[in-house]
């Protein structure tokens, strides 16, 4: 029997990645009256509707849902309360999907018995010149980002913490509830959490690859990582733990680069320790950037990857301790906290 399937897609201002996706929808191998794709938007200010609406208009297994509230996780949620499928498939618009990247899913969900697969990111660069060719391949080293799989070149199928975006059995959100909607960020890791808390089990599935195209600027690069960094410490403090010990690595970066700095005031102690942590990080950084630009036969890229990465993981652990002093010292609320799209 095959399983009906509701494909859910957040958007907002995407026109210029939307066409692609959609395409990819209708390219799909899986049987179309088996399939219902939910397109639920922010308000794009753009013609992200304009180019949904064309397609909704010439086939009825596309729906345009309006998300007021904007953020992901309340339009993750409407999809869910108006899906009738027995599988659950969330895609993002920012990413283009092989032919079939629903079938193979959904096998791979019933055939490991699993509550939610996934797929490998192919990060590609999201605008033409080296600067953007370099946040890509920052966010494919794990010096980058450190053991996500998911973003690296794994060959087999795994269990593990959470995969890219998620291809889930819709009973499970009957069983543990649906995306915290405090979590303007990363509801998907919480959510992936509080499955893997409840018994549930998530496999990567290297078989199946997204081609995920980076933020075009260093700049939203950075403003998106400081968003996700920022609602970790809320993430763990939700599910009473942490699931990715790496998370930690940056803000204790940070804090030693701070206190030793201070330190250094007081002490040539501090000042010969702060030195010499500065000194193996960028030896470290050095050597990660070198074998990236080899590998992608750019020697230019040197002239960017030594100081993204250094600035990705600064703001990163900034954005991990403003959270920290956010949501756990002072208790606050995430809707009084400054957030972007």
């Amino acid at each position: 029997m095959i399983p009906f399937v509701s494909i859910l897609v957040p958007c907002y201002n995407e026109e210029r990645f939307i066409g692609t996706l959609l395409e990819n929808l209708v390219q799909q191998d899986y049987p179309g009256d088996h399939l219902e794709i939910l397109i639920i938007d922010g308000g794009s200010a753009d013609s992200t509707r304009e180019i949904i609406s064309g397609y909704a208009a010439r086939d009825p297994k596309f729906r345009l849902l309006d998300n007021p509230a904007q953020y992901v996780p309340f339009a993750l949620n409407a999809g869910i309360r108006l899906a009738h499928g027995e599988v659950i498939v969330r895609m993002d618009a920012h990413a283009e999907y092989p032919t079939n990247y629903v079938s193979l899913l959904v096998q791979s969900l019933f055939e490991l018995k699993a509550d939610n697969v996934g797929g490998t990111w192919v990060t590609m660069p999201g605008g033409p010149g080296l600067k953007s060719l370099a946040v890509a391949r920052v966010l494919s080293s794990p010096f980058g980002i450190g053991n996500a799989e998911y973003r690296l070149n794994v060959k087999k199928i795994r269990r593990v913490d959470t995969v890219p975006f998620g291809c889930y059995l819709k009973s499970v959100f009957d069983k543990i509830g649906f995306f915290d909607e405090e979590l303007l960020r990363n509801q998907d890791i919480e959510f992936n959490g509080r499955l893997l808390k409840n018994g549930g089990t998530i496999y990567l599935v290297p078989e199946v690859r997204i081609i995920y195209y980076a933020r075009d600027s260093v700049k939203k690069l950075l403003n998106m990582f400081f968003q996700y960094s920022m609602f970790r410490p809320l993430v763990n403090k939700k599910l009473g733990m942490a699931i990715q010990p790496r998370q930690f690595v940056p803000p204790v970066w940070v804090i030693f680069l701070l206190v030793m700095l201070i330190g250094s005031f007081f002490s040539r102690g501090c000042g010969g320790v702060l030195l010499g942590g500065l000194g193996l990080y960028f030896i470290c950084d050095l050597i990660f950037s070198i074998r990236s630009a080899v590998n992608a036969n750019k020697w230019g890229l040197m002239l960017y990857l030594p100081w993204i990465f250094f600035v990705l993981h600064i703001t990163y652990g900034i954005g991990y301790i403003r959270g920290l002093i956010n949501f756990t010292l002072l208790n606050r609320k995430p809707q009084s906290v400054s957030s972007t799209r």
